[in-house]
């Protein structure tokens, strides 16, 4: 991690009441564009429940399977927030450009070398154990929606971008018109509504490819059209290496953190597809459920990621330690309530995902009702360690949090849930353990690292209160 150059242009620090206001203005906009956003995969989720439940044990298995990908990916554009966010706190505008020109190039380079695995994944899954009845339609998806890699990956860097410049407004509402436009376009194309032709799991394959399109359109426009000054696509074709270099140095640790997290609940669904089509089916809905809440804490993690690399490009500790406080509050509140509502209320959760005339209706719902009940633990576990990382990156400490996460998930969790799962016989309950005992460690160890090392390398602990 490079130490910061510049002095602190500030030795005052907001009150606690102040970094309140300033995180909610800030985080829940982009809360509100992970849930938009997060909206359109369970949009999916929905209506391919309502079209059967051997279509949604499908895209459950290719949704994880894509989303490996796409989280590897999209550490490029993750590590476009910071370096953004120091830049603008430091005043350099010039190192915003670069670095988001760097993370668009990097983001396309990737996707081009990710596309194979997406286009043959059948044999892949196959390989890992899944069912050909299981298997095939996935893998059909995911030779449509692959492509929607493209586009995916450049709007997370130019959301990056403007969300580091404190842009998050116009994040939320481009991807509610992205929501939308899935919405439309799968009722259409799944269902054959409107005259178009019934196409199943592929019509959710293209209604993806077709938001992903939009978000890109939409994005790109805005930030030609309200940040000329910054030139984001000049010069586009020349090579910045020195960039080049440090967004894929602080890049790659990201996505292979997001790797080892994405994988660890990909390794989930294939366990749950050996137990069977049901638990398969009936982990998609807990997990979309809980994929759900866990966007508010994503949003406060890049809220804490942007107030924490801006206070870092000004050399500010005593500011972002307060900050710092306040986000991890806030994450352990809004963890308590999603809790509360998973234990109060699973059969109605669950049915909103399946055909009142579902055959395996009565299954899912009790298979389902004992995942929310693990979901109940799961946010606490899994708000800690994403609020953990978002500190961390805002100072641009990456190598050694990719660590940590690896050996949580991966030495801890995944052989965990095989444990508990099926040599204890605990089925789907026993693999959620696991991913909650990960999540659990990672979540501790990244706290630590942040208060017991990364925050002492910035700036000065000196300050005076503001006003609020």
């Amino acid at each position: 991690m490079t130490e910061v150059l510049h002095p602190p242009v500030s030795a005052l620090v907001m009150s606690t009441g102040a970094h309140v206001r300033a995180v909610s203005r800030l985080g829940f906009p982009l809360v509100g564009g992970h849930v938009a956003q997060f909206a359109i995969g369970m949009t999916d989720t929905v209506m391919l429940g309502w079209y059967g439940a051997a279509a949604l044990a499908a895209v459950t298995l290719a949704g994880s399977y894509f989303f490996v990908f796409f989280l590897m990916g999209a550490g490029f554009a993750i590590a476009v927030m910071p370096l953004v966010a120091a830049a603008a706190g430091a005043g350099e505008e010039r190192q915003i450009r670069r670095a988001t020109r760097m993370g668009l190039w990097l983001s396309l380079l990737y996707a081009v070398a990710a596309m194979p695995m997406l286009l043959f994944s059948e044999q892949i899954l196959l390989a890992l154990g899944q069912k050909p009845e299981v298997a095939g339609p996935a893998s059909a998806y995911l030779q449509l929606a692959g492509w929607g890699l493209f586009p995916a990956l450049l709007v997370m860097v130019l959301k990056s971008y403007l969300a580091a410049l404190e842009r998050t407004q116009i994040v939320l509402w481009i991807t509610i018109l992205a929501a939308l436009v899935n919405g439309l376009v799968n009722y259409a194309l799944i269902f054959g509504n409107w005259g178009a032709p019934e196409l199943g799991i592929a019509g959710a394959a293209y209604a993806s490819i077709a938001t992903q399109t939009v978000s890109l359109l939409a994005v790109t426009a805005y930030a030609l059209w309200v940040l000329p000054e910054h030139e984001i696509l000049k010069n586009f074709h020349r090579p910045d290496w020195e960039m080049f270099a440090r967004v894929f140095k602080l890049g790659m640790p990201i996505g292979l953190t997001n790797l080892s997290e994405v994988s660890l609940f990909a390794a989930s669904a294939m366990m749950m597809g050996w137990l069977g089509t049901i638990p398969l089916a009936a982990h998609g809905v807990a997990m979309t459920l809980a994929g759900l809440t866990f966007m508010v804490h994503l949003g406060l993690s890049n809220a804490a990621t942007i107030r924490a690399g801006n206070a870092y490009g000004r050399g500010d500790r005593a500011h972002m330690a307060l900050g710092a406080k306040v986000v991890i509050v806030m994450s352990l509140a809004m963890a308590l309530i999603g809790s509360a509502v998973f234990l109060l209320f699973p059969d109605p959760l669950i049915s909103l995902f399946l055909d009142p005339g579902e055959p395996n209706k009565p299954e899912i719902l009790i298979v389902g009702a004992s995942l929310l009940a693990m979901a109940a633990l799961f946010q606490l576990a899994d708000g800690m360690q994403v609020i953990a990382l978002g500190l961390l990156r805002g100072v641009q400490d990456t190598n050694w949090p990719m660590v940590i996460a690896a050996l949580s998930y991966w030495a801890i969790g995944v052989p965990a849930s095989i444990l508990f799962g099926f040599t204890f016989g605990w089925g789907g309950v026993g693999v959620w353990s696991g991913l909650v005992l990960g999540l659990s460690f990672a979540g501790v160890f990244l706290m630590l690292r942040f208060w017991r090392h990364s925050i002492k390398r910035t700036g000065t602990a000196v300050g005076t209160e503001a006003p609020s």
